[in-house]
């Protein structure tokens, strides 16, 4: 029963996605393996964003650390925990709540040996800056933890590198890149400290591929420069290479000739989604304190409200009207989403 949950929860959450973003490409999905323990490990910029672009193309469920914070109502608790995800403390949250990860971090090892992915941002948190920043050494504990635990069994690491075109806007662009994996074993002959180390620089170095990757001096007029260049923040080998020439190589795009259409487009939906758009600007966007939820709350408002928006609508429309014309009125809204999201 619960599979069938997730499988119909995933199914609605991919439909809600092909709505929100005009393109999602993932490279080299085929890395992650089947019926073996994997972690995957992403970059984290775009809050829950991050987590549900790799829920709805994993080739199985996976398990979510998340942090403990949005477990704070019993209500919300359940749902997430119903959706495979698992709350996991960080030291902000206090230090006796820390003592807590020492159990969370235990099912994470049976889950693995049970061949499930488990999925960490091993940053720690969330960050609109365009680079990788450093890792926290909790997902290490994880996988030595793990390996000393379970000796005989061989680990697959999976890096993953989101890359957003802008993360706070709609409409946005994203793609996905899965790296190979890395295999990790138990090695008795090394320090745990030494090996820890080693992982964290490995996995940042990966992921630092996978993604933009613009150094911390100099950030801001380097981001200024990249913006005026308009480089395709999409290809992130093609970025990190403009960059590490200083911008010799670049590869400017052509402005899109669809831009006046787009913002037509764009204002012909607001006044079709009236009600949702007004909801999500008086109520929901100036609620919002750090931009990083900017995304995840405008894709709530998606999958939530316009919804039962569009089915009062039709029910409106139809006892007023004609059913007949409910339809052509739902038909239209739904095509002309499709059109904004997508030329």
């Amino acid at each position: 029963m619960k599979k069938i949950k997730l499988f119909l929860v995933k199914w609605y959450l991919k439909t809600g996605l092909f709505f929100y973003y005009r393109s999602i490409k993932v490279h080299g999905l085929k890395n992650i393996p089947k019926d073996t323990p994997a972690m995957v490990l992403g970059n984290h910029q775009n809050a829950l964003i991050d987590a549900l672009l790799i829920a709805v193309n994993l080739p199985q469920f996976g398990y979510y650390l998340t942090r403990a914070s949005v477990f704070k109502k019993p209500k919300i608790a359940s749902l997430l925990k119903g959706l495979n995800m698992i709350p996991v403390f960080r030291i902000r949250d206090g230090w006796q709540k820390i003592e807590r990860n020492k159990s969370i971090f235990h099912h994470c090892i049976e889950l693995l040996n049970e061949n499930n992915i488990v999925v960490i941002f091993p940053e720690g948190s969330h960050n609109l800056v365009r680079r990788v920043r450093p890792l926290s050494k909790g997902f290490t504990r994880i996988v030595f933890d793990f390996l000393e635990e379970y000796p005989e069994q061989e680990l697959q690491l999976i890096p993953v590198g989101f890359n957003f075109r802008n993360a706070t806007e709609f409409v946005d662009e994203v793609t996905m890149y899965v790296d190979k994996p890395h295999p990790i074993s138990h090695d008795p002959n090394s320090l745990r400290h030494d090996q820890v180390v080693n992982l964290k620089s490995e996995i940042h170095q990966a992921l630092s591929q996978l993604t933009t990757q613009i150094p911390e001096e100099n950030y801001d007029s380097t981001l200024n420069r990249l913006n005026e260049l308009n480089v395709n923040f999409l290809d992130p080998k093609t970025v990190n290479q403009c960059i590490s020439s200083q911008f010799d190589s670049c590869k400017p795009q052509k402005k899109s000739a669809l831009k006046p259409l787009r913002s037509l487009l764009k204002f012909l939906l607001k006044i079709a989604m009236i009600i949702p758009y007004a909801i999500w600007k008086t109520y929901v966007q100036p609620k919002i304190v750090e931009k990083e939820f900017m995304a995840t709350f405008r894709f709530v408002v998606v999958i939530t409200v316009v919804p039962v928006y569009l089915i009062l609508l039709g029910l409106a429309i139809g006892f007023l009207i004609g059913w007949e014309a409910a339809a052509i009125a739902i038909g239209s809204i739904i095509i002309l989403s499709i059109l904004t999201v997508k030329i």
